[in-house]
């Protein structure tokens, strides 16, 4: 904030204010962008808080601030991508650690998971996480993590954060939320009891496309250090311009997750109602197995559906051919509206057994609702499902 007075502002606000008042020079109401590799000393051992960007910088810190903020934590690194972010988190754990996690998470953080931490002898058991008792049976005496996406990627599959947390400080584990889908202003898991949160800021918290990014967040100040470090010593740290692109984004996050949740709403109860299509997966439906969770432990449903399509009918690759507002595309969060095949796009890179695992199929369809108009959408859907 501009001065130090201390309000308990909403979400809305400290999107827009917290973290941005950088400019004493000329008091800009927006954040500079500081693109100095290097910062000069005034002499041997003082400086202004900045020394070398890697360390850290005036745009980056910002960024920083303004997450830790909606996040509720009191600490947070911007990192280059989303699984920079995993990689430094990565670096927490040891040759012998376990993690436990879900089946059915995005693939990149399984392939993260199988491909890197797994040859450095960090192994991971994939369960049900929607059974806590799936996740009990998982829990050996060198595992230090649970590892907490909800809703899940791609099958929007619900798992209750506090439960989690609540088995991971039974057995002195660290807790750690993927709340990518929902962004801070639809899920709270430090709320819930999470440890670390981590982001992919190039989805929703950034909003248009323009920007890969990742975030950590933490509240615990032995955490706080720790990761200060491997963020420096790992490099993983973005650029200043992209930490600019990310904080302008944010300032508009909670009009935009208004506006991605109602359209996806929509877009799932037509898709529900369509002889074409066989399972419609989306949280905000009655008929989702996690409704009733959702509706417990977060302030909206989100602006991502799946569903399956009769391949009896529909010919997906006719059906992508056919959109004309859905770029079939990977990624999610931005402002225009993207459809994807998960089994032979985002999801690809882990093996068929593995996405079997999941629980989709060549059939499942990923859509990634934009702040279009919802007839417009829903027009364009139906013209594709013909």
């Amino acid at each position: 904030m501009k001065n130090k007075e201390q309000r308990n502002y909403r979400l809305e606000t400290l999107a827009i204010h917290q973290g941005v008042y950088k400019d004493t020079a000329y008091n800009s109401v927006t954040t500079p962008i500081y693109p100095s590799s290097t910062f000069a000393f005034e002499r041997l051992g003082v400086n202004k808080g900045y020394d070398y960007t890697r360390s850290g910088n005036p745009t980056r810190q910002a960024l920083a601030e303004n997450l830790a903020a909606l996040e509720g934590g009191t600490a947070a690194w911007v990192t280059c991508t989303g699984m920079a972010a995993f990689t430094t988190i990565g670096f927490l754990f040891k040759t012998g650690d376990h993690i436990v996690t879900g089946a059915d998470i995005y693939s990149g953080t399984i392939r993260f998971l199988t491909s890197a931490l797994a040859p450095m002898g960090i192994a991971t058991a994939f369960v049900n996480m929607q059974d806590p008792d799936a996740v009990r049976k998982a829990i050996r005496p060198n595992t230090r993590a649970i590892l907490i996406e909800t809703p899940s990627n791609p099958l929007l599959n619900v798992v209750d954060i506090a439960a989690m947390t609540a088995i991971a400080r039974e057995h002195g584990l660290l807790s750690i939320a993927d709340n990518t889908f929902m962004s801070p202003y639809l899920q709270r898991p430090f709320d819930l009891g999470a440890d670390i949160i981590v982001h992919s800021t190039t989805k929703y918290l950034n909003g248009h496309s323009d920007v890969v990014g990742g975030a950590i967040i933490v509240r615990d100040e032995t955490l706080a250090q720790r990761l200060a470090f491997l963020v420096n010593a790992l490099g993983t740290a973005c650029s200043p311009f992209d930490a600019w692109l990310v904080l302008r984004g944010v300032k508009t996050l909670g009009y935009r997750m208004e506006a991605h949740q109602r359209n996806a709403m929509a877009v799932a109860r037509f898709l529900a109602g369509h002889p074409n299509v066989s399972k419609v997966y989306y949280p905000g439906l009655e008929t989702h197995p996690g409704h009733a969770l959702a509706k417990k432990q977060m302030k909206g449903f989100g602006g991502m559906v799946s569903f399956d399509a009769n391949l009896d009918r529909v010919s997906l690759d006719q059906f992508f051919q056919r959109l004309q507002l859905f770029s079939l595309a990977e990624s999610l969060g931005g402002v225009e509206s993207l459809a994807e095949a998960p089994w032979v796009m985002s999801h690809s890179s882990i093996s068929e057994e593995a996405r079997r695992a999941s629980g989709f199929s060549p059939a499942t369809v990923r859509l990634s609702i934009g702040i279009e108009h919802p007839d417009d959408l829903i027009d364009d859907l139906k013209a594709a499902l013909a």
